[in-house]
């Protein structure tokens, strides 16, 4: 047994003169100083061996394991002061550690994204909530529940998408607006009602500098007893000076749409110009933003809402126009282009 020790030892060191790094060093450990090495299993035996043989083998076995790990634990100091060494020499064709760390690339919101998650943070400030609802809507919530049943001029206004349906179905489309979502809420739920909702919507049209086939809307709507007209023009006046800066005026028109009535158009005076005339504005000072208007009678009994007993108001904004405006940007598909050098802007 203790020819077999020094035959071990002598084997280890003539191995620890060859090693060459840390990776190299730790199979060493593991080779003859692990659980499974033959030091160990020599020392797990001892018990079996005579009492003198044992007294031998064990002073020889502890004194080899003890010079063991003290060779690994000056061998791996030695090779971590090499390696560190090595890495700190530039040579000519190779890297210099010593250079700072190339950075990192972050990803950051979509523009529109940024946008929404603004307006919408805005609403819930003054006590909305957010809901969603499906792109894919059935006629009756995008038109006729709205008031814009199938006869009505209105819906030339819609350049719309529509989906083929099995025959007997009810007609299906991509929603023209997120007013549906108008019908759906107060639907299965009574008053109070105060939601903001945001989505995509698409239409059936030419694109150009100021239209797209898809992009953003956000719809508002609040019903309850006793909502007024002045609750809208507060709600809205509160939202654009939050939004676009408190030094900003604004400016309530009349407009037609379906499912208000009375319908208004909003604006905001120029941010280039003032409101004394620029190009921007087209030389009238001001800059429409939205379109809003008080629930029209119709709609409220479509969803057994008691016109006699609640009223509300509603609004619509295209998204990407208020970052058109903010930022100057002068084509709506450069949003959706996947060009870098404009989304890194943002």
């Amino acid at each position: 047994m203790l020819e077999k020790l020094a035959e071990i030892k002598s084997k280890a060191i003539d191995e620890l003169s060859t090693l060459s790094d840390l990776r190299e060093l730790e199979a060493w450990r593991v080779r003859y100083l692990g659980k499974k090495s033959e030091l160990t299993q020599i020392l797990r035996r001892l018990a079996s061996l005579p009492l003198e043989e044992r007294k031998a083998v064990s002073a020889s076995a502890n004194e080899i394991k003890a010079f063991f790990e003290t060779s690994h634990r000056k061998n791996k100091e030695s090779l971590k002061e090499r390696t560190y060494r090595d890495l700190e020499t530039t040579v000519k064709g190779e890297k210099d550690v010593t250079l700072p760390g190339r950075p990192i690339p972050l990803g950051r919101l979509h523009p529109t994204t940024q946008m929404l998650c603004k307006i919408c943070d805005i609403f819930v400030a003054l006590g909305f909530q957010v809901v969603e609802g499906p792109e894919v809507e059935w006629d009756y919530y995008n038109f006729e529940a709205l008031n814009i049943p199938p006869d009505h001029p209105a819906r030339d206004m819609f350049a719309t998408f529509w989906i083929d349906a099995e025959s007997g179905q009810r007609p299906m489309l991509l929603r023209t607006h997120t007013s549906p979502m108008q019908i759906r809420v107060m639907e299965r739920t009574r008053p109070p009602v105060r939601v903001v909702v945001p989505g995509k919507v698409y239409r059936y049209e030419a694109t150009d500098a100021t239209h797209e086939s898809m992009f953003y809307q956000i719809e508002g709507l609040a019903v309850d007893e006793h909502t007024t007209f002045s609750d809208l023009k507060g709600t809205l006046y509160e939202f654009a000076k939050r939004l676009f800066g408190e030094e900003r005026r604004v400016r309530f028109r009349c407009d037609y749409f379906p499912f208000v009535e009375p319908g208004v158009e909003m604006a905001i005076d120029c941010m280039v110009c003032g409101g004394s005339g620029c190009r921007l504005c087209s030389g009238t000072g001001w800059i429409e933003i939205l379109g809003a208007g008080m629930v029209h009678p119709d709609v409220l009994r479509r969803v057994d809402y008691d016109p006699e007993v609640y009223t509300g108001f509603a609004f619509g904004l295209g998204l990407e126009r208020i970052p058109m405006l903010m930022y100057g940007i002068d084509d709506i598909r450069l949003f959706y282009s996947n060009d870098l050098r404009f989304l890194r802007q943002f």
